[in-house]
């Protein structure tokens, strides 16, 4: 199919970027070699970055949007890659073209694609995600391209496809309206038709939806592109495979190690380090945490002041969203003070322990590192043990718990559900966006990727500012939507802030800090384990207990079906 091509490459000595405008001479392509080129540090971390902030804008748009390749689907998606920024990927979705932004955009796909190859080969649960969404991406670019784009890219890959010829279509007219869907005369005149053996689509002979004779399959050209999708699913899990047993050797060097271990979990949003300035008073956060907090911030506020304790982790969790939100760090040691020394901390006990990690949170102690505040997905994949209420409730809830907990905050039973389905299949940070629309009785497409942007959602909500969340993508105007990760006119500023504490070392820094909060408490725990009682009676009832194999996700197979489209 495709060897000679990859025989002729590796005989010419191509060297850098020259090897790539041979390699990808269409914007829908088969990564098929390896590139060889030079990067930076910083260029390798900003196009793995980049190429995860696409596809998780695509889980995101494919969870409310399931029928992928739908009208529906790729103009929600468009919408989305456009608002974000992601002029990359915008571009090789519009058809094939030759110009020099082009080339620029099929160079940062296929370096990008590469490099989370190595990120994401290291699990199978990991694989899957990565395929999937390789998939989406795929169907969004190769649905936009025209016929003769079709055409071009099968004599560049060399795949022994050709359309029907007009006479062809002409003697088969009839058959092919009659065993297509939504095939008018005119629509068979106009598009082109693909024979295929019958064993390439199974699942079209199955359901009776192509016309079959001789043992040729005589196809659509969406149902074509199915085809095509599965080659290069065959070719992207093989390749998988390939960079799996060559990651011990990449990951010699440390710099790369930690890089490809923490990108799946890294922020991809607004960068919330720098905190805002005082304007948030500690008595308002009562009020505040009803409306505008996210479930997982709210369920901590709740159990700090049901119980007047919180354990390190859950206290760093709550004090950097609150740092965040402009409260001062005057602020905050008020506030832990009154309710700790309402609990079983002695005054004395905080101002020399528990004061100290609250002045680290704000940088103003140790190495005095400006942490930034919990990501959804490092809420999501922090562990959480005994006694501990931080994490993303929408993971660590069992379904009923879940749902007692939205219908007590006020959701009726049938928006408890409908947010608690999306939890049970995973979609954490979906079933949270639909929590925000139900609570504040609007419609946010853009997805909740961050508790402190939840927490700025609302509040442009609430008080009906300009930069409130869109309620249509029909609107034109980008200006009003609340922009949390936008490229500028010089490129990607800062659009790929990952936390302070994944990248960079900074879990060296993010460790300093655990392990001193552990140390404090460690003298406390005893006295404090008569007092997880009645905290496992109120906020923690029925919080899974998650074994080894139970803390990795499980995929639902109706989530990822990998051998079969959405038609």
């Amino acid at each position: 199919m495709m060897n000679s091509r990859v025989n002729y490459l590796n005989a010419k000595r191509f060297t850098g970027d020259l090897a790539l405008e041979h390699i990808i001479p269409h914007n829908v392509c088969f990564y098929l070699i390896p590139p060889v080129v030079d990067l930076t540090i910083e260029e390798f971390e900003k196009l793995a970055l980049e190429r995860l902030k696409m596809l998780r804008l695509l889980e995101q748009v494919t969870a409310k949007h399931p029928k992928v390749s739908s009208d529906a689907w790729r103009e929600a998606v468009l919408a989305e890659v456009n608002h974000a920024g992601l002029r990359t990927f915008a571009k090789l979705s519009r058809g094939n073209a030759h110009d020099d932004g082009c080339k620029v955009a099929r160079r940062k796909d296929y370096l990008s694609h590469f490099i989370l190859r190595f990120a994401y080969c290291r699990s199978e649960e990991l694989r899957r995600w990565f395929v999937a969404r390789e998939m989406e991406l795929f169907k969004l670019k190769f649905g936009g391209l025209t016929m003769r784009d079709v055409k071009d890219f099968l004599e560049v890959y060399e795949l022994d496809y050709k359309p029907l010829s007009d006479e062809e279509k002409a003697e088969i007219s009839e058959q092919l309206c009659a065993s297509t869907a939504n095939q008018t005369r005119l629509k068979v005149e106009t598009n082109d038709f693909y024979a295929v053996h019958f064993t390439e689509v199974l699942n079209l002979v199955r359901d009776r939806k192509c016309f079959l004779k001789g043992g040729t399959a005589y196809i659509s050209p969406e149902h074509f592109a199915h085809v095509i999708g599965k080659k290069h699913q065959q070719l992207i899990e093989d390749g998988l495979k390939g960079h799996l047993r060559l990651l011990p050797t990449l990951e010699i060097d440390e710099r790369f190690s930690m890089l490809l271990k923490s990108i799946h979990t890294s922020y991809t949003g607004k960068n919330y380090a720098v905190a805002k300035t005082g304007n948030v008073p500690v008595e308002s956060l009562d009020q505040l945490s009803k409306k505008s907090f996210a479930l997982c911030m709210r369920n901590v506020h709740d159990t700090l002041r049901a119980t007047h304790h919180l354990k390190h982790v859950g206290r760093m969790q709550y004090t950097l969203f609150l740092k965040a939100i402009g409260v001062t760090m005057e602020d905050a040691l008020r506030f832990w003070r009154e309710e700790l020394t309402r609990g079983k901390v002695p005054i004395e006990k905080f101002e020399k322990e528990y004061a100290y990690a609250i002045r680290h949170n704000y940088g103003k102690e140790g190495s005095r590192i400006n942490y930034s505040p919990f990501s959804c997905m490092k809420v999501i994949t922090t562990p959480i043990g005994p006694g501990e209420t931080h994490g993303c409730p929408f993971k660590n809830l069992d379904a009923s718990s879940l749902k007692m907990k939205l219908t007590g905050y006020g959701l009726s039973a049938i928006d408890a559900d409908d947010v608690a389905g999306y939890a049970a299949k995973g979609h954490y940070q979906i079933a949270c966006s639909k929590y925000f629309e139900v609570s504040h009785e609007t419609k946010l497409d853009e997805g909740i990727n961050h508790p402190n942007q939840y927490f700025e959602l609302s509040q442009l909500t609430m008080e009906g500012k300009e930069g409130k969340p869109r309620q249509s993508h029909a609107s034109g105007n980008q200006s009003g939507r609340w922009n949390h990760s936008q490229y500028n006119s010089q490129g990607t500023q800062d659009s790929y802030q990952a936390d302070s504490s994944t990248l960079h070392g900074g879990a060296d820094d993010d460790q300093e800090l655990w392990e001193i909060m552990e140390s404090k408490e460690k003298e406390g725990d005893v006295t404090m384990r008569e007092d997880t009682a009645p905290l496992s009676d109120t906020a923690t009832a029925g919080k899974k207990q998650l074994t080894p194999k139970q803390a990795t996700q499980e995929w639902e197979d109706d989530d990822f079906d990998l051998l079969e489209f959405n038609e």
